[in-house]
């Protein structure tokens, strides 16, 4: 009896000692091994910083490039007055509806309105008028190389007034909830700023023109001393009727303090109903646009399949 109540006391020091051994573990440990949130925090921080130091490199290598190539277009522009002699009207304005800010893209329109027309003569006095390549009279080819330097001149108008065009039917399209969710921010006891920032980042999604236009708008509403000239940028930024009513509406409500509530779900179903009317329109136009395309393709399938049965039998009777 002694020898086991012996066994069963070693037994009970040994489980004594192994929970101590733990508890005193458990204890140490977390001590040992320090705060893990501030490790994780300052691998996060180091992390940043080397993202960072790496993305400004990025962005100095782009940005020296993108200068020299700014710096020499600039200075050929400048050094031949090309801004006088060519000069266009409203095009801050016709570039800004095409979503194209900055001197750049304005230099860039300058530069190619020069050198299209340019190279398009050059080619055509060599292939047309020198290689004579459409075997026609020299006259004719005159013509022609003239036509293409005429075509070459309007050329960037016309391709920066079919980027404008292409993203107002974009901003057209989703304009009317843009409205509703405007009035709803509105209505909701947000301010004029806070409103068009909320729509912005939800109409994201959606179009992104739209949603850039507004972040413009609000950024124009916080740093400009005229809210009615933020507005007004906001209009003269698109050519589109409903921002333009939109915009008009701000103005008014912003000089005279009339409620916007009703006056935007007026706009708002106005917008929709004029969105209405251009699906309509588009379908009602619809079978004239397919007049042609059915004379041509349609129709003479629909003669063979019909006449060549009949066309078979007579021949096989006579």
């Amino acid at each position: 009896m002694a020898t086991d109540y012996t066994l069963f006391q070693n037994v009970g020091y040994a489980i004594l000692a192994m929970m101590v051994v733990g508890t005193m573990f458990t204890l140490i440990t977390p001590l040992l091994e320090g705060d893990h949130m501030k490790k994780r925090m300052k691998s996060v921080s180091t992390a940043r910083d080397e993202l960072k130091a790496k993305r400004m490199v990025e962005l100095n290598s782009q940005k020296s490039l993108r200068g020299n190539n700014k710096n020499r277009i600039k200075g050929f522009v400048d050094s031949l007055s090309l801004e006088k002699v060519l000069e266009a009207s409203n095009l801050r304005d016709k570039m800004a509806q095409a979503g194209l800010r900055g001197q750049r893209p304005i230099y860039m329109f300058y530069f190619f309105r020069f050198a299209v027309p340019l190279i398009a003569g050059i080619l055509g006095v060599v292939f047309l008028v020198g290689l004579d390549v459409m075997n026609n009279s020299f006259s004719q080819n005159v013509t022609i190389s003239v036509g293409m330097v005429v075509v070459g001149y309007y050329l960037p108008a016309i391709y920066v007034k079919n980027l404008a065009n292409k993203r107002g039917e974009k901003i057209s399209r989703v304009f009317p909830d843009a409205l509703d969710l405007l009035l709803i921010c509105v209505e909701s006891g947000m301010s004029v700023e806070l409103a068009f920032g909320r729509v912005s980042q939800e109409m994201a999604e959606n179009s992104v023109e739209l949603a850039e236009e507004f972040s413009l708008t609000t950024a124009e509403l916080s740093y400009l001393q005229s809210r009615r000239q933020a507005f007004e940028n906001l209009a003269r930024r698109n050519n589109n009727t409903g921002i333009k009513s939109v915009s008009t509406a701000l103005v008014q409500a912003e000089r005279y303090g009339t409620p916007l509530g009703d006056t935007l779900r007026t706009l708002a179903n106005e917008n929709r109903q004029m969105r209405v009317l251009a699906a309509e329109k588009k379908a009602a136009a619809l079978p004239a646009k397919l007049t042609v395309p059915m004379i041509l393709f349609f129709l003479p399938v629909l003669f063979i399949v019909i006449l060549t049965p009949a066309a078979m039998r007579l021949g096989t009777a006579f």
